[in-house]
């Protein structure tokens, strides 16, 4: 059994963040970053704690305000800023000189700001399906999203759908929106938005009761709805890929639509130090899609 740290509230900077750690403390670092905003690490805890513990010092972090980690009051300062000072406060109350980084979705967002400004704390940063464009991200869900409400028989939806990606006339915040409501057509079939295969699914319930869910559910919420009325979420991260010289390594899902086309020729052309994976059998989840082989990649990267 790997050594298990896990369901500690450790304050940082005047917050209580909910923080696993798994495997040996003298082993390689590295720090897991979920989407959302505002999704949380349970998923990846439950595919990938053991599979990767035995091999690094792994820490997962529910982000300041998400889930398990303290709520955020109303009318209490935070903004996208406060995540990336968290994970640097984090990795100095661990006392960790320097770790490596994964970040799944809006969590590579967050990765890409972190490493741009911390770039001497982190030795290696791997994308999971990233978002560094919310606006491209959209209008690529969108379409997915058409092309679903079409195989499920709501032509009209496909319609709105196309219409809405290619619309040049609507704002980031209306576009996602709009992707929100146009998802939510889709009923049961929701999910199919973003995973290809359904063999591997999380246990949810394994963890927390439904009324748990319940608070962690606003818990997040409210963290979504003040970061997007802020505002920086939706500026554009693409360009700053260029100026990054720690190694990167983008993988992919074959059936995702939220690292576009654009996010990866970006990626190819400008990433110093980078490299590309993409997983045959996912969609925007290879860590429980694909996790045997998402574990021997990242390892592979990681020790390599």
């Amino acid at each position: 059994m790997i050594q298990q740290l896990n369901g500690q509230e450790i304050e940082i900077r005047g917050k209580k963040l909910y923080v696993e750690r798994y495997g040996d403390l003298d082993k390689p670092a590295i720090l897991y970053l979920h989407g959302g905003p505002g999704e949380g690490c349970h998923d990846f805890s439950f595919h990938q704690a053991e599979r990767l513990g035995k091999h690094f010092h792994l820490i997962l972090i529910d982000q300041r305000g998400v889930c398990r980690s303290e709520n955020i009051k109303k009318g209490e300062p935070f903004g996208f800023q406060d995540l990336i000072d968290d994970c640097e406060a984090l990795r100095e109350h661990l006392h960790i000189k320097k770790w490596s980084l994964i970040g799944h979705s809006f969590g590579g967002f967050l990765a890409l700001a972190y490493v741009r400004q911390h770039p001497d704390s982190i030795e290696k940063v791997i994308f999971e399906g990233p978002t560094f464009d919310f606006e491209r991200t959209s209008r690529s869900l969108i379409k997915k999203t058409a092309q679903l409400l079409k195989k499920y028989g709501k032509y009209e939806l496909y319609e709105k759908g196309l219409l809405l990606a290619e619309g040049e006339n609507y704002s980031i915040r209306e576009l996602t929106e709009e992707y929100m409501k146009l998802s939510d057509e889709l009923g049961e079939h929701r999910m199919e938005i973003y995973r290809h295969n359904h063999n591997n699914p999380t246990d949810y319930y394994s963890f927390y009761s439904e009324d748990e869910w319940d608070v962690f559910y606003d818990r997040s919420e409210h963290h979504y709805n003040v970061l997007r009325e802020e505002g920086k979420i939706f500026d554009s991260l693409l360009n700053e890929i260029q100026y990054v010289k720690n190694p990167m390594l983008l993988i992919v899902g074959k059936y995702d639509a939220c690292t576009c086309e654009k996010h990866f020729e970006v990626f190819e052309r400008d990433a110093i130090n980078g490299e590309t994976f993409i997983f045959e059998e996912s969609g925007h989840t290879p860590h429980y899609e694909e996790a045997e082989r998402f574990k021997e990649v990242v390892i592979a990267y990681l020790q390599s």
